[in-house]
């Protein structure tokens, strides 16, 4: 039954993915509008698809410009994240290379930073800055990389300063909003999802992609929680580490509740 499940959903999956990338390439290229909105339908075509049920707490901000830091377990993480809003995502310079997914983050108009390359960096961070001044939410994966879904790994603050001190530079005035996302995914055909079927769950190390895949398309659904925290404002003189140390502690705290299972309001 898996293998035909399997089966069926790359039959659907594949062509349609090829067309919408088409119109995407072709909607990027013309300048449409539905270029920034194109990505968020296939997202939830995808997440149907694979019997992905989302759960929405909280609200995003309506301020702009916007950075959203999140954890990040898994691809599933961008699939979801994806479903809430027009956004693009920050990304080391090798995902730009990787099959299928580099030209997927391509087509969602992804910021390439490439950390060995110093002005590399500073080229990136002046995209960043141009696309939050000009009303663009922006998705950062605050660790850095993948965690095997245990657990929330350390937070990195540089991309952060450099966001809000690029802005500056850029000659936008008042503050950057900052708001942490927690995303987690603790319940698989209504059941609790343990350690090890959450590490399965995970893509992180060296996991090669192909053998991921299939158990996730073919499993069972899985039930995500998406949980917004509160918006953080972040000026000229607002300190990266204090900022980054509040996001990281929030979804920190949250990821722990959610993955236990425990209401939006237990200790």
């Amino acid at each position: 039954m898996r293998r035909l499940r399997l089966a069926a959903v790359l039959a659907v999956l594949v062509p349609v993915t090829l067309v919408l990338m088409a119109v995407q390439w072709t909607a990027l290229r013309a300048g449409w509008r539905v270029a920034h909105t194109l990505p968020r339908r296939f997202h939830r075509f995808v997440c149907a698809l694979f019997r992905i049920r989302i759960e929405v707490r909280g609200a995003p901000a309506s301020m702009r410009p916007v950075l959203v830091v999140a954890n990040h377990t898994s691809w599933l993480d961008i699939v979801v994240i994806s479903t809430l809003a027009p956004m693009s995502f920050i990304a080391k310079q090798e995902v730009a290379s990787w099959p299928v997914f580099g030209a997927f983050a391509r087509l969602q108009r992804s910021i390439f930073i490439d950390r060995q390359r110093r002005k590399g960096a500073a080229e990136a961070n002046r995209e960043i800055a141009e696309r939050l001044a000009g009303g663009d939410a922006i998705v950062l994966f605050a660790e850095g990389t993948t965690s095997d879904g245990c657990r929330v790994l350390p937070f990195k603050s540089a991309v952060i300063g450099a966001a809000r001190d690029a802005i500056a530079e850029a000659g936008h005035t008042g503050s950057v909003t900052v708001q942490p996302l927690t995303v987690a995914y603790p319940r698989r055909a209504g059941l609790p999802v343990g350690r090890q079927d959450r590490a399965a769950l995970a893509w992180y190390g060296d996991m090669d992609l192909l053998p991921h895949l299939g158990p996730i398309i073919a499993g069972a659904p899985i039930d995500a929680v998406v949980e917004w925290g509160e918006p953080i404002p972040f000026g000229v003189d607002s300190n990266r580490k204090a900022v980054t140390r509040i996001c990281e502690t929030t979804i920190r705290a949250a990821y722990a509740r959610l993955i236990t299972g425990r209401g939006p309001t237990e200790g």
